[in-house]
């Protein structure tokens, strides 16, 4: 299945913002996550950061997705910019469009029908979606993936 396209009102730590067709030819890793989600915080974050130190070098495209479906009001994109500083994530950040009918669910986690954060994201280089995964995922497991999607011909 081709990977459904990112819906990003504003992008972090990118002089110019990602749209994800235009990664073909790239491993794309994608990390869906809350500021305020303590398995993105303990988990996700510190796994982000790892993967776009080793991978990116290889022409990887890592990317968090901040996805807000819950505390809105505290989630802006002045404190995700503190957050991102703070945890020094480096990385492209989108912030994930709000819903277009006003309610909880912002738009890239609606295509994806994401069920919460942190969810995973592996996309190959021909964009298609080759596995979205709800919750934490082992790094040596994490790595495999990559691996294998980086050395598919």
């Amino acid at each position: 299945m081709q990977a459904p396209p990112w819906r990003i009102a504003e992008w972090l730590n990118t002089p110019v913002p990602l749209a994800l067709e235009t990664q073909r030819g790239h491993v794309v890793v994608a990390c869906a996550f809350q500021m305020l989600c303590p398995g993105c915080v303990s988990h996700a974050i510190p796994q982000l950061k790892a993967v776009h130190e080793l991978f990116a070098p290889l022409g990887v495209v890592v990317a968090g997705l901040h996805t807000v479906f819950e505390h809105h009001e505290a989630m802006t994109t002045t404190a995700l910019r503190a957050f991102l500083y703070e945890y020094r994530l480096t990385c492209p950040v989108g912030v994930d469009a709000p819903a277009d009918d006003g309610g909880p669910i912002p738009q890239t986690m609606a295509a994806y029908r994401m069920q919460g954060t942190p969810t995973l994201l592996l996309i190959d280089r021909a964009g298609r979606l080759r596995q979205q995964i709800f919750g934490h995922v082992p790094d040596l497991r994490l790595g495999a993936e990559i691996m294998r999607l980086v050395d598919e011909a």
